[in-house]
């Protein structure tokens, strides 16, 4: 064969693909008018035939006739994401009362618009694009309910019933092993959050504070609020929190002794290393991974003050960094749990990724309007967070950390039995 016929028959090829192509994105949009069509006339009848239930046949004289027909009135319903128009068909009682057709009370109670906005917004559809973001209607059904000033107002609602659910849960019965606090920053805002582990590996996201700082006084009252829903707090709990001293001080106050603080280490890393220059940055955090890495809580603690001894002529802001809150960062260690167990719990990596959505989420606000908005959203991002949810990674390993908290709880019920003694003796 010819090299022109076989371009002749190779253009033939591709314009028959592209007729195809069209042919079936015709056949396609058609199938989709039909069924959206023919769903509505099914509407129809379906309320005709509730109505016809009540009032009876057209046109057939009944002498105890309970019902009548009173025309009908332009209503909508909510299909694809928006409000499709529907002329709902009328019934009145023989008093004048209106009555309620069965089907279409059922369909103006269950309103998925809401949901639709709030799932669209979260997975990165603007307020302008929703429209587009949903399937096209045939020419013929008349819609709306799909403007930016709807959607932010579905999403405003949704977002506050999100944020209601959340801050409601009921912690009774919740067996904890650790908690895990941080903050996410939004312009001039911080929000708090906390999540639990409970004694199968299970993460909970517990609750949220707005406040302008890291402060002691939001910290516990995000506390306060955990134990007022139910958080135990008379047994050993590992809370792990960042470096910051309010968040110390806030947990002393409520856990008291019951609290087995872990800082968060790469926080530490991270406070130290930005405390020197750049040329002493890797080979001081690598001192610092190699320390922590040991295994041994007495040969870690030397190392990091050996560290601490060489930074503090030259840096000693550096120096005083490391040495600040230093016990803390040991304190999985001192637990003797598997090392993969260990490195999960001596940081708050758990809550940072759980911000990385809620930052994913609202990178698209360009303006915060006050704490509750920001509450709203980050309300949005923790609960979408929380739909990919796993079991912590080690948590076959969680019975070991079970029976250190319970040994930690003996050994305060030891000492506080013989405080009492003393005291009564006394």
């Amino acid at each position: 064969m010819s090299k022109s016929a076989k371009r002749t028959d190779g253009k033939k090829a591709a314009d028959g693909e592209q007729l195809w192509l069209r042919l079936s994105g015709m056949v396609r949009e058609a199938l989709y008018d039909t069924v959206m069509v023919t769903g509505l006339a099914c509407v129809d009848e379906v309320l005709e035939a509730e109505r016809a239930g009540l009032c009876g046949a057209r046109y057939v004289h009944q002498a105890e006739r309970q019902a009548l027909r009173a025309g009908h009135v332009p209503s909508s319903l909510v299909l694809g994401g928006r409000r499709v128009a529907v002329s709902r068909p009328r019934v009145r009682s023989v008093e004048g009362r209106e009555l309620k057709l069965p089907s279409w009370r059922e369909w103006s109670a269950r309103d998925p618009l809401e949901a639709r906005a709030l799932e669209q917004m979260v997975l990165g559809v603007s307020t302008r694009r929703y429209a587009r973001s949903l399937e096209p209607l045939p020419a013929a059904v008349a819609a709306r309910g799909t403007s930016k000033s709807a959607v932010s107002e579905r999403f405003v609602y949704g977002t506050e019933r999100k944020l209601g659910e959340l801050l409601s849960r009921d912690l009774h019965g919740l067996k904890l092993v650790a908690l895990m606090i941080d903050g996410v920053h939004f312009g001039e805002h911080v929000v708090l959050a906390a999540v639990g582990v409970d004694e199968r590996g299970h993460k909970h996201a517990l609750g949220l504070r707005e406040g302008a700082t890291e402060n002691a006084a939001a910290v516990k009252a995000l506390l306060a609020d955990l134990v007022e829903r139910g958080l135990d707090t008379n047994c050993s709990l590992l809370i792990v929190i960042d470096g910051a001293k309010a968040l110390h001080k806030a947990v002393a106050e409520v856990f008291g002794r019951r609290a087995l603080i872990q800082r968060c280490r790469e926080h530490k890393k991270r406070n130290v290393t930005e405390a020197l220059p750049e040329r002493l940055r890797a080979s001081v955090r690598s001192a610092m991974v190699q320390a922590y890495a040991s295994g041994d809580a007495k040969r870690a603690r030397r190392l990091l003050e050996n560290l601490a001894r060489q930074l503090e002529h030259q840096h000693p802001g550096a120096a005083a960094s490391l040495r600040e809150g230093l016990e803390e960062t040991l304190t999985v260690m001192r637990l003797e749990l598997p090392e993969n167990l260990e490195r999960i719990l001596s940081s708050t990596n758990l809550i940072e990724n759980l911000f990385s959505r809620v930052r994913e989420i609202g990178r698209r606000v360009k303006r915060w309007q006050g704490g509750t908005m920001v509450l709203r959203w980050t309300a949005a991002g923790v609960i979408e967070a929380e739909r990919g949810f796993r079991k912590l990674a080690g948590y076959r390993a969680l019975p070991a950390l079970v029976v250190a908290l319970r040994a930690h709880d003996a050994q305060l019920d030891r000492t506080e039995g013989k405080l009492d003694t003393a005291q009564d003796a006394a």
